[in-house]
């Protein structure tokens, strides 16, 4: 009975260490220069819409990377798909909420196209990836002129940022996810795959069909984060020469956190706590009103930090156990 006490106990210190740390750290350093961390309800906007922007961009670059395939593709994926969900309401009228269904049915048919070429030419998916990129921010350039598309003025479509439909899209994307991955056949077979790609094959698992499934569903979670920056500012820039790469490393630091957290929850519940962790940052950094310089290089040195922790875990680990054994017995003594 203590020994399960314990155990979850751990669980739970495990699950929740770092975002609370994280807060604890920000507010803190928010607090030494006379600020808070949450002082109006616009920080709690900024707050959320981070979370739910890098939590599924998390998801989008987990599902491939996990299997091999490193996918540069998924920030060009975001543009063009609210580029084209913003062009269509805006010549029809029509509201923000279609504008999300039409972002994420253009990201599933972007990224099920980005999944059929590299199947189809079965060229390593870094190169593929880096093409289907070029290829996804001309589009977009053309479709636009390269003036890219404003609808600042447009009340249907600059209504959606808001607390309340953050979390409604975190909860929904969070449980599509988990439900995906961890209850359907879909989901058996991608882990089936990732355990032994030979022998889940000579089973009766069909790769090719499982492959695009993933590029398709990190496509649709892609058309919802390119939406809610779009949504957010009422602009979309356009990106060229890779220029929408950059979406895809806001993602290392959480997935590799919440890799970590999923040792002791549902790794997608960790995802989304690694989401939450750099929220706090990216938070601080606005209210600190930090150059952009000093926030890359603080968020590389704590990815760094973190990777060599990870990559020196066991070794720091038995340090700790032996300096625990030498405090003991110079007590025993």
């Amino acid at each position: 009975m203590k020994q399960g006490r314990l155990k979850m106990g751990i669980r739970i210190v495990g699950t929740i260490a770092i975002p609370v740390l994280a807060f604890l750290i920000t507010m803190g350093m928010c607090r030494i220069n006379g600020l808070s961390l949450f002082e109006s309800e616009g920080n709690w906007i900024a707050f959320f819409r981070a979370t739910a922007s890098v939590m599924l961009t998390t998801f989008a670059l987990s599902i491939n990377l996990n299997s091999g395939r490193f996918d540069f593709s998924i920030g060009a994926i975001a543009l063009l798909a609210s580029v084209i969900g913003a062009r269509i309401c805006v010549a029809t009228g029509w509201n923000v909420y279609v504008m999300l269904i039409l972002t994420i049915l253009c990201g599933v048919a972007l990224g099920a196209i980005s999944g059929l070429i590299y199947v189809l030419t079965k060229l390593p998916p870094i190169i593929v990836s880096l093409g289907v990129t070029l290829l996804y921010e001309g589009a977009a350039f053309a479709i636009t002129g390269g003036n890219g598309v404003s609808f600042v003025s447009n009340t249907r479509l600059t209504g959606f940022p808001g607390v309340v439909n953050y979390l409604v899209v975190i909860c929904i994307g969070l449980l599509f996810v988990i439900f995906i991955y961890d209850y359907t056949k879909f989901g058996y077979e991608y882990k089936a795959l990732l355990s032994g790609q030979e022998v889940a094959v000579n089973t009766g698992i069909k790769e090719i069909p499982n492959t695009v499934g993933c590029y398709m569903i990190a496509g649709g979670l892609m058309g919802v984060v390119g939406f809610l920056s779009a949504t957010n500012t009422g602009t979309i820039q356009m990106a060229l020469n890779f220029g929408s790469i950059g979406v895809m490393f806001t993602a290392f630091l959480p997935m590799f956190i919440g890799g970590f957290i999923g040792r002791f929850c549902n790794e997608k519940i960790g995802y989304l706590l690694g989401a939450m962790t750099t929220a706090f940052i990216s938070l601080m950094y606005a209210r600190l009103k930090m150059d952009s310089s000093v926030q890359q290089i603080i968020t590389a040195v704590v990815l760094v930090v973190f990777l060599i922790y990870l990559n020196n875990e066991k070794k720091i680990i038995e340090l700790t156990l032996i300096r625990k054994r030498l405090q003991e017995r110079k007590a025993e003594l």
